[in-house]
């Protein structure tokens, strides 16, 4: 649906109406994306108490130092890989709302582009002489406009392409190293 300017009241209601139905579907969008995130921090919290108790159990069955040191060196591993868990479903739930809202800012972008370049059109139809000028001055300020947001756009995309990368391959190389320090930590003891 175009955005244009309203001319009478009904064009009023509509336009305000729908300007309405794209702030309230942010904001569903920003509370699901607040209910997911707030579901994770409980699932994990109740994980890492069971786990602290599972952990703490084993540790007092230990039948000597020996032991007790191995099964602690035991419980740091499976720790660590469910924290990285944990920071990567934070990572994909906020990267989902911030690529929801850039898709309903440059649908809404794109439409209020329509209805600028259909009044200018229009405008330029009833417009007394000597106006054309003045026309084609706002529409270029408008295409450079356009174009500005679009190479910020694939600006930011590009750095959110390299930050996952990058989180991604310090995931990687985190898990490699404690999966390496427990098997050296248990020859050692």
């Amino acid at each position: 649906m175009a955005i244009s300017l309203p001319s009478s009241p009904e064009q009023l209601v509509a336009a305000n109406k729908a300007t309405f139905d794209t702030l309230f579907a942010v904001f569903n969008s920003a509370l699901d994306s607040a209910e997911k995130l707030a579901s994770l921090n409980v699932s994990s919290t109740r994980a890492a108490v069971e786990d602290q108790i599972s952990g703490a159990k084993a540790l007092l069955g230990a039948k000597d130092l020996q032991e007790a040191l191995a099964q602690q060196g035991s419980l740091a591993q499976p720790q660590i890989e469910k924290a990285i868990a944990y920071a990567r479903s934070v990572y994909e739930i906020s990267s989902t709302a911030q690529e929801e809202l850039v898709k309903r800012l440059e649908l809404h972008q794109s439409e209020v582009n329509k209805s600028v370049t259909s009044l200018l059109e229009s405008y330029s139809k009833s417009a007394p002489g000597g106006s054309q000028v003045a026309v084609a001055a706002f529409k270029s300020a408008i295409s450079a406009a356009n174009s500005a947001f679009d190479n910020a756009n694939k600006a930011a995309r590009h750095v959110a392409n390299i930050t996952e990368a990058s989180v991604d391959a310090a995931t990687s190389a985190t898990v490699r190293a404690v999966g390496a320090a427990v098997p050296a930590k248990k020859k050692a003891a």
